[in-house]
């Protein structure tokens, strides 16, 4: 069954210390692209959620939003930059001595100036915590083509009616295009007969009709490829996998074959009918580029 290239899945994965939570959002692209944002010191993993997501999506942009919530007490290191302490104080000394002061320099003056005392967060081992990230990747993976699926029902279901419309209107084409010869045949004949009574027949400007007759007169060919057109649409609407590039070039064909039936009948009923097709097909092209 086909799938829409656009979604939306959510995972998450925990352990007692973290909680992963991973975001797609697909939309439609021409191409298969991901975009991932990890936080810096899960870069390494890119490359890996990159390989998985794509192992199940063939087409589309998906976007990959990454969280870490910590579940547990984190320990983090304090580091205080003693030299640069020391500096500030004998700054403050000599402005001291300089201005003659006599208040005495106070620790609570100095940890608070830029730099003494930093937090360093310990390094992440995201070989120990892939496992998880794994798992919430495979579960929003799993919830995205879900939903690209049930779109992609939708959108097959609204394809079939329309292609069912399309293949009605073909039929009437075809059971017209009889009388549009006959009808053309007529007009022929009284045409010829207008030219013998002007005296002014001759062989070449009967060739000229005859061919002319014979180019419009048959649009069998053209409505038979349309109907198998037609009929390969409804095939890729249940087939496994991606199948929309396969739906545009179809779409193309159908209407390269009503414009030449519009071009050749030159008939009245003929034109409103390829100017319903042409309405249908459009719409059909327009759903076909959310299939993956």
């Amino acid at each position: 069954m086909i799938r829409s290239m656009t979604g939306y899945g959510r995972g998450e994965a925990a352990t007692p210390e973290k909680k992963c939570v991973i975001e797609l959002k697909a939309v439609n692209h021409r191409y298969n692209e991901t975009a991932i944002r990890l936080p810096r010191s899960f870069s390494p993993l890119e490359d890996r959620v990159r390989r998985l997501i794509q192992s199940g999506i063939a087409r589309g942009r998906v976007d990959v939003f990454f969280s870490i919530e910590e579940c547990g007490d984190k320990a983090a290191d304090v580091r205080f930059d003693k030299a640069l302490a020391l500096a500030y104080y004998n700054a403050m000394k000599e402005l001291q001595e300089s201005l003659d002061l006599e208040s005495k320099i106070k620790l609570k003056y100095i940890i608070g100036l830029p730099g003494v005392f930093s937090v360093e967060e310990p390094e992440e081992d995201v070989e120990k915590w892939w496992p998880v990230v794994r798992e919430a990747v495979k579960a929003a993976l799993e919830n995205l083509l879900m939903m690209r699926s049930t779109e992609g029902k939708r959108l097959a279901e609204d394809i079939l009616s329309r292609v069912e419309q399309v293949a009605l209107l073909n039929r009437k084409i075809r059971d017209r295009s009889p009388e549009v010869v006959e009808e053309y045949r007529e007009k022929l004949k009284d045409r010829l007969n207008d030219f013998m009574r002007e005296g002014c027949l001759d062989a070449s400007r009967l060739a000229a009709e005859a061919v002319l007759f014979a180019e419009r007169s048959n649009i069998t060919e053209e409505t038979v490829r349309l109907e198998s057109h037609l009929k390969q649409v409804c095939d890729c609407l249940v087939a496994e996998g991606p199948v929309g590039r396969k739906l545009d070039f179809l779409i193309q064909e159908m209407n390269r074959e009503i414009n030449t039936i519009a071009s050749k009948a030159n008939d009245l009923c003929i034109g409103g009918w390829v100017v319903e097709v042409k309405s249908e097909l459009e719409k059909i092209r327009e759903q076909v580029q959310n299939i993956e």
